[in-house]
């Protein structure tokens, strides 16, 4: 056999069975396709042409039917919606298709009961609840006045106590003392520890405020602690008051200004400054 019997020659439309001869790869893919919708196509039609419910219209744009205001799909019928009373229709199509009127709450998803304001209370903008008025707590299902004793006003908040004591005043018993200020001192507002500080030019003192007396070379300090002053630079802080610094040879005054430090090359040695060997 030679190379020349070996070439393939075209396949003729008679050498296969429902498939020219010319079709490509994608003609086949398509016809299979169109195939494929024309089998599937009678249950869709079914579904398009299954017949229209009671109380149902068709749609107003594309194929089928939808049930009319009032009622609701459920299968394929269209069901009354039963509208308790003291409700509305809501016309949506989900849902249970009505609901309570202003003023009442649903209750098991089939009767709507009128919500109950006791007094000193209000309905919320909701329509559904109630809350206290202004000067009234919530205990179980009732607003109760707050009792305000003398020197307190109502607090403006949703937690914590009901009412607050005014300035001056502190909370004891369930009643507002006033608070003792001692002299020289004025109320400082916290919430916590003292509620007085002492004035300047005083400090604390077995709860009374005394004077600081500044000794000679210092001046008054405005720390919260110490003894309320400083020596001057160049003096340090002794029993008597402030003594001035002598210094040694070889030192001068540290950062503060009220001690010393030999120079550099120079170590402390009983109160003198020694060259470092």
């Amino acid at each position: 056999m030679s190379r020349d019997d070996l070439k393939l020659s075209p396949v003729s439309s008679k050498d296969t069975v429902g498939v020219p001869a010319t079709m490509s790869c994608t003609d086949v893919l398509a016809r299979a396709l169109v195939a494929f919708i024309a089998i599937g196509s009678p249950s869709f039609a079914q579904s398009q042409s299954a017949p229209m419910p009671a109380n149902a219209q068709p749609k107003s744009y594309g194929e089928g039917w939808e049930c009319n205001r009032g009622y609701r799909l459920d299968g394929e019928a269209c069901l009354a919606i039963i509208i308790p009373e003291n409700a509305y229709a809501t016309n949506r199509t989900y849902g249970a298709g009505w609901e309570c009127l202003h003023g009442f709450q649903e209750v098991d998803d089939t009767t709507c009961l009128e919500v109950i304001v006791p007094d000193g209370g209000y309905l919320d903008p909701s329509g559904k609840s109630w809350s206290c008025l202004r000067g009234y707590m919530q205990v179980d299902d009732r607003c109760l006045e707050i009792d305000l004793p003398p020197n307190a006003y109502l607090a403006d908040r949703g937690y914590g106590a009901a009412w607050l004591c005014n300035r001056g005043y502190e909370v004891e018993g369930g009643t507002c003392v006033a608070i003792a200020v001692p002299e020289n001192a004025f109320l400082n507002g916290s919430g916590y520890g003292k509620r007085w500080t002492c004035e300047r030019g005083y400090y604390e003192r077995d709860d009374t405020c005394e004077a600081v007396v500044v000794p000679e070379n210092a001046y008054f300090d405005d720390a919260s602690y110490g003894q309320g002053w400083k020596c001057n630079r160049g003096f340090a802080e002794t029993d008597n008051g402030c003594t001035e610094i002598d210094l040694p040879d070889n030192a001068h005054l540290d950062r503060s200004g009220n001690g010393w430090e030999c120079h550099r090359n120079f170590q402390r040695s009983q109160g003198r400054c020694l060259l470092n060997d």
